[in-house]
């Protein structure tokens, strides 16, 4: 099995750090979608982080996707069973709503020339962002431990893993100071493992 993408992207990160976490071995291709995109090209030529080359060579796109596939796989579950499971669903699409507004926020600023910049554009999406983290915060305060038990799991890890990613890029939108829960969280997860092995500074 093989991850393909840069562990700077939350979508490559939240499928390594699941692996890891159920125990199912991979080789990791450190390919940037904007470096190396022929060498990229030649494994999937849609060049999309993160792919996944299963055992049997099937390529596969779009990290929910992929984790459904090693879901399968796995001796155990990251997603919680009964009707903790849809709460499960909500948690996951509110941090991976903020992952898409960062991306594009983040697009915005470094890809686009300044002179070309569309600020209300901007504001939208940011606002967007901070109605994400909002609803997260709130999660999170509710708790009694991690998100939906006393085990760790995929709402904990996509949310972890968007908050870092956030942190280290657009900081001055989205304060630590306003979402102390998210900030403890993250910080209680950033000392697994399966989280130091598998970070990436964006910069770098």
């Amino acid at each position: 099995m093989q991850l393909i993408g840069m562990l700077d992207s939350p979508y490559v990160r939240r499928v390594a750090i699941s692996l890891k976490l159920l125990g199912i071995p991979y080789t990791h291709h450190f390919l940037s979608v904007f470096r190396n995109f022929d060498e990229f090209a030649v494994l999937n030529p849609v060049v999309k982080a993160p792919t996944l080359v299963t055992d049997s060579g099937v390529v596969l796109m779009e990290s929910s996707l992929i984790l459904a596939h090693v879901e399968r796989l796995a001796p155990r579950s990251l997603m919680p069973a009964g009707a903790a499971h849809d709460e499960a669903l909500r948690l996951i699409g509110l941090a991976l709503a903020a992952c898409d507004k960062n991306v594009q926020i983040v697009y915005e600023r470094n890809l686009r020339p300044a002179d070309k910049q569309h600020q209300p554009w901007l504001d939208r999406v940011a606002g967007q962002l901070r109605a994400a983290y909002g609803a997260l915060e709130q999660a999170v305060v509710r708790a009694p431990d991690w998100l939906c038990g006393e085990e760790m799991l995929q709402p904990d890890i996509t949310t972890a893993v968007a908050w870092r990613f956030t942190q280290s890029t657009i900081p001055e939108i989205i304060r630590t100071a306003d979402h102390p829960a998210l900030a403890a969280l993250t910080a209680r997860a950033e000392q697994l493992p399966e989280f130091r092995e598998t970070y990436q500074d964006f910069r770098t």
